[in-house]
């Protein structure tokens, strides 16, 4: 059996989230998997008028059409690290556990049971029966075993399946319905990442041998839709899994979905996401921008669902293998030279939390005391640090060290963040500082940060659980990993992993208000906010439902025809 203690400590860590990883996806998205950001769980609301719904009973037939900024690069959930492709492939998967959207308990799902030994060190899932790929063939322990294999194998190179892996030493299914996992060191994320129905879904890899190359766009999995079609740039079909009986039991429907079809159509222009939604060509619209959401909050034909991001959606990022970010004194300058609130009211209207420290709000582990710590919007202070390091002005206003003058690069993508980059390149003028904004397609952005080919960029990330600093600020991420920021730093090092290794939440929340206190006084980050994220659904479709962690969920969900 689970040792008493040890369940304890782990189960009380439900509230520190998930890693349903939209990480660096554009910004101007919303994530999936991804909650998906305290000790509290992420705020969601919505419009709905429950007198209106509350007679209605599910219809089984239609279509649901979910309009959406970005395509996924591919379906095969090991070789992508696309937010985007984890939100839709979550709707042909199931995960191993699952969490109460209310209590952020964990609970059985795919594993009927588990046990963990005394160090932490060896989990042991009973594995439900009677599971099938929608190739038809038997899902076992055995082939959740030869998934995890094949996430962990270097020549796959997964990249977030791998990550929310990577303390796995060793995986085995002693027989068809026993799965262990041997870890490195105990893991205080792991059952959050086990409940992401999108990463660590099981695979076939019956299926996976006979598409070769070609299953990135035909994938299988065990969930609820079966993928049916990929019209390139254009839309994404499935249709209902007519034999699915093994639903999460966090859903009131616990047999296949009531529509026929689900189509998730690719729409990255804002206005035409919004007529597409106007028009009744879509069903539901996500990612809508703030400034547009208050025409359909009092609008009956719509619906709200709104969340706060699980992640910065924005800040800067500082490249520490320059010269001029080398100096701490520089980068806090920088700090208090943008006016964090004056961004968030002129991009996103105020809808979100300006953000002082590495975490937001809705992630565990958030430390409110970061308010009264945090780098604030300060001028004076932010000129007085510059000369502390030894810049002086020049004839024209600019800052200057030796002789050279302090000129910087931002790097930015189009949409919301060019608003504020531009913001940001007029607020450091003002303190003496020139910026020269570069404008990059997200792909771009992402190799020329990870080549360290820049001196500032914009940022975001959506994850469930704190530890994603460990992929953001660890040493070991520093060449080839998303520690875009070159941080190579002992004692940060050495909080990250205290804070993955401490299963104890109470501990653990201590662990990541060090880490908070300790990123702010290195300033290696600019913290700007985290924004609301909008959702709005059309009548005549029912049932959509939003879960804090993984955001909008579709089994409950019908078309009222």
């Amino acid at each position: 059996m689970v040792p008493t203690a040890y369940l304890k400590k782990l189960f009380s860590t439900a509230t520190m989230v998930s890693l349903s990883m939209a990480l660096i996806a554009g910004c101007s998205t919303p994530p999936a998997s991804s909650p998906p950001e305290g000790s509290a769980p992420s705020t969601t609301t919505s419009t709905e008028t429950p007198a209106a719904t509350a007679d209605l009973q599910p219809k089984k037939g239609g279509t649901i059409t979910i309009g959406i900024a970005n395509e996924p690069d591919q379906l095969d959930i090991h070789k992508t690290g696309m937010a985007v492709a984890n939100q839709i492939a979550g709707n042909l998967g199931a995960s191993l556990v699952t969490q109460d959207p209310d209590t952020l308990e964990f609970k059985p799902y795919l594993a009927e049971s588990w046990q963990v030994s005394e160090d932490g060190k060896t989990w042991t899932f009973k594995i439900r029966t009677g599971v099938k790929f929608h190739d038809g063939t038997a899902m076992t322990a055995k082939s959740i075993a030869e998934t995890y294999q094949r996430a962990l194998n270097p020549e796959t190179a997964a990249k977030v399946a791998g990550s929310n892996l990577s303390e796995v030493e060793s995986v085995e299914a002693s027989d068809d319905t026993t799965l262990v996992l041997h870890l490195k060191q105990p893991f205080a994320p792991l059952l959050q990442f086990l409940s992401d129905p999108g990463w660590l879904q099981p695979l076939s890899m019956q299926a996976i041998e006979q598409a070769g190359d070609k299953y990135a766009r035909q994938p299988v999995g065990v969930g609820p839709w079966k993928f049916e079609k990929w019209e390139n740039g254009q839309s994404i079909s499935f249709t209902r899994n007519e034999e699915f009986a093994w639903a999460d039991p966090i859903f009131k429907n616990q047999g296949a979905p009531y529509a026929d079809r689900l189509v998730y159509r690719f729409i990255a222009e804002n206005q035409t996401l919004l007529a597409a939604l106007d028009s009744g060509s879509i069903d539901i619209a996500r990612g809508v921008v703030a400034k547009d959401v208050a025409k359909y909050r009092d609008n009956p034909q719509f619906e709200v669902k709104e969340m706060l991001r699980n992640g910065l959606g924005l800040f800067v990022m500082l490249n520490t293998r320059k010269p001029v970010f080398q100096d701490v004194e520089v980068r806090q300058a920088l700090n208090k030279a943008i006016n964090k609130e004056a961004i968030m009211k002129a991009v996103i209207q105020g809808e979100g939390v300006v953000s002082y420290g590495p975490l937001p709000p809705s992630l565990f582990g958030y430390d409110e005391s970061v308010k009264d710590y945090g780098l604030t919007y300060q001028v004076d202070e932010a000129k007085a640090l510059l000369e502390k390091a030894g810049y002086t002005k020049n004839a024209q206003g600019l800052y200057e060290k030796d002789g050279k003058p302090l000129k910087l690069d931002l790097l930015t993508q189009t949409g919301t963040w060019a608003q504020a980059s531009q913001l940001i390149q007029a607020m450091l003028k003002d303190i003496g500082v020139e910026v020269n904004i570069v404008t990059l397609e997200w792909g771009a952005l992402v190799d020329t940060a990870t080549k360290g080919s820049f001196d500032m960029t914009l940022m975001g990330y959506t994850l469930n659980d704190p530890d994603v600093l460990y992929l953001f600020l660890h040493s070991s991420q520093a060449d080839s990993g998303l520690n875009f920021s070159y941080v190579k730093d002992e004692k940060m090092d050495e909080l990250l992993v205290k804070g993955r290794t401490t299963v104890d939440s109470a501990a653990r929340k201590d662990v990541y208000k060090e880490v908070q206190k300790y990123v702010v006084e290195q300033a290696w980050w600019v913290p700007i906010y985290t924004e609301k994220q909008f959702n709005v659904v059309r009548k005549p479709v029912e049932g959509v439902g939003i879960h804090p962690l993984r955001g909008l969920m579709y089994h409950d969900s019908w078309v009222n025809q």
